[in-house]
């Protein structure tokens, strides 16, 4: 006694099998492609009040911001506190910030920090002041496609604390991300220093940062409101991120 193998059965049970492994294949690498996001392009300016070659970039970050607004351009300004020293003292400087930038120096094997400097992207800097370059490297960077998206949603803002949720879309292995709450804009009248008798405009001006202890792809955060803040200001919510060589690999604002 013997068996008969029926050929065209086993081979009909092949090209399914075979078919369907081809299916759960090229799903698996699809998902293996990261998505394509809109470009986000973050300009962070170094500046001081106590620094007259800064008022400048102040105004042209003001004008970028405005002119890109919607359009996935944010502009941050962190005030330094190394100029302090020349008879006045920038109400928004913090010593973190100062520390931020020499941290950016590092990255970019540079031996000195100036003001005022301009990161774009966490990845190079300029003279903030620098008009044609600073469009450049805006036009540059909303070139470059983002493979993650961030959304935000407020949930409260109370006198203290502000509280947010947040999604992230994109794979989260190597990346971290910060909280920055700033002040929309703030008008000081300068007594003394290189800008003595000088009224100056700041923008976006950063009073809160911090790390979030963990990343995940959504979640709800907070963000404390530090005593410079006013009733009357106007603040924005960021949350940026950025892998372990600082590169800032997304952002989004949010408003109150």
């Amino acid at each position: 006694m013997y068996c008969k193998v029926n050929f065209k059965i086993m081979k009909r049970k092949y090209l399914i099998t075979l078919s369907l492994f081809t299916l759960v294949f090229l799903a698996s690498f699809t998902n293996l492609i990261d998505k394509k996001h809109k470009p986000v392009v973050v300009l962070e300016l170094f500046t001081s009040q106590g620094c007259s070659s800064c008022p400048s970039a102040d105004v042209l970050l003001e004008t970028v911001g405005k002119e890109f607004t919607g359009d996935n351009v944010f502009t941050l300004s962190y005030h330094v506190d190394y100029w302090n020293y020349i008879g006045w003292t920038d109400p928004f400087s913090q010593k973190e910030y100062t520390q931020k930038q020499r941290s950016y120096a590092q990255k970019f094997r540079d031996n000195q920090i100036y003001t005022p400097a301009v990161i774009v992207n966490g990845q190079e800097h300029f003279v903030g002041s620098n008009r044609a370059k600073m469009y450049a490297k805006i036009k540059e960077y909303k070139q470059k496609s983002s493979q993650y998206d961030i959304s935000l949603s407020a949930i409260e803002n109370a006198s203290k604390t502000i509280k947010f949720n947040y999604k992230i879309d994109g794979n989260l292995s190597d990346t971290k991300a910060r909280v920055v709450l700033a002040i929309k804009e703030r008008t000081t009248k300068v007594k003394r220093g290189e800008n003595a008798r000088r009224t100056l405009k700041n923008h976006n001006i950063v009073v809160n940062e911090r790390y979030l202890t963990n990343v995940a792809t959504k979640g709800t955060t907070t963000i404390d409101i530090p005593k410079i803040v006013s009733k009357d200001d106007t603040l924005s919510v960021f949350l940026i991120l950025e892998n372990k060589q600082k590169d800032i690999l997304s952002a989004q604002k949010l408003e109150f």
